[in-house]
């Protein structure tokens, strides 16, 4: 993900660039926020939103190039321009343009999917909006909305622990550095007195119908079962938040000792799927990937080698 801010001007010459694209078919306009009473109005042309940003803009004189320009571009179709301008929206807030009227434009004219964004750097009170090492704060942004930041916080062993510590959380980074991720991952050290404390946590709690909520609420601990559609857990994962560090979980409690009580528990005698629907809804299996996980690779290697099917990675 690459953001870029564009040099300052005096007019609103982003707008009018942007709107051709529309009008081309090379763009698509997918956000307007903040233009107030403007946004009533139907069939607006790229002079209102030139004046209203002028109006604005007017308020302070000692600004000559008010015109706040960006780009936030991915790699190829990775995002999708709903993706994008969620991020968009998002960064825009952080880098304090929140509440400022803006137009996001998505370009689909190159190889790379990205979006423009154009506003002023003049508030509603007259005020500038900070400048103050912009470009640096660009930078820092994007990698925080995209949950990059948040990630790198936690000790990890694999790759896609790292994307199960952004997917719990909802953030929508899919490209991050891959040279970050395996230096966390180097740096890995097992924490085995922890692992023996939220083991007994589970032995403690296992026959309870919302484990998981009571793991999550109660101990900021969030348990992620791994699973085909419509079949049981063939393993899980453990995002101890508290301590910032994810375990395997047969490195913590087996996954037989964690569910032998849970899957029997309201079903009836030989209903194998009646235990696996009542486990489901009490504890919400998330369907993320653990290809690159060694645990995964011995639960499904000899079936694999059955199937003679070649084990591949999505990650």
């Amino acid at each position: 993900m690459i953001v870029k801010i564009l040099a300052p001007a005096a007019s609103f010459s982003g707008i009018s660039y942007n709107t051709r694209k529309v009008d081309r078919n090379k763009g698509e306009l997918m956000k307007v926020a903040n233009f107030g009473p403007l946004q009533a109005f139907g069939n607006l042309k790229p002079r209102d939103y030139i004046n209203y940003l002028s109006a604005l803009s007017a308020l302070n004189n000692n600004i000559k190039l008010p015109q706040f320009h960006a780009i936030i571009s991915a790699k190829g179709r990775a995002y999708s321009k709903e993706s994008l301008t969620e991020i968009a929206e998002n960064w825009l807030r952080e880098m304090g343009y929140g509440r400022q009227p803006y137009l996001i434009v998505f370009h689909k004219d190159t190889a790379n999917n990205h979006v423009h964004m154009v506003t002023t750097r003049v508030d509603r009170e007259g005020k500038k909006i900070s400048s103050a090492y912009e470009n640096v704060r660009a930078q820092k942004n994007i990698k925080q909305v995209l949950g990059y930041d948040f990630a790198l916080q936690y000790k990890i062993s694999t790759r896609a622990q790292f994307f199960m510590i952004l997917e719990s959380k909802g953030y929508p980074g899919i490209d991050p550095d891959e040279n970050e991720i395996k230096a966390k991952i180097s740096a890995f050290v097992p924490d085995k007195i922890r692992a023996n404390v939220i083991a007994d946590l589970l032995r403690q709690n296992k026959d309870h119908p919302d484990l998981a909520s009571i793991m999550r609420k109660q101990f900021s601990i969030e348990l992620l079962f791994h699973a085909a559609a419509g079949k049981k857990p063939y393993g899980y994962s453990i995002i101890d938040h508290d301590t910032k560090q994810v375990f395997k979980g047969s490195e913590v409690l087996s996954l037989k000792e964690l569910n032998n009580s849970t899957f029997q528990s309201g079903s009836p005698a030989g209903s194998e799927d009646q235990g696996y629907s009542e486990l489901e809804t009490a504890i919400n299996i998330q369907a993320i990937s653990i290809a690159d996980d060694v645990d995964d690779q011995q639960i499904h290697g000899m079936r694999r080698r059955r199937q003679r099917k070649v084990r591949t990675n999505t990650r």
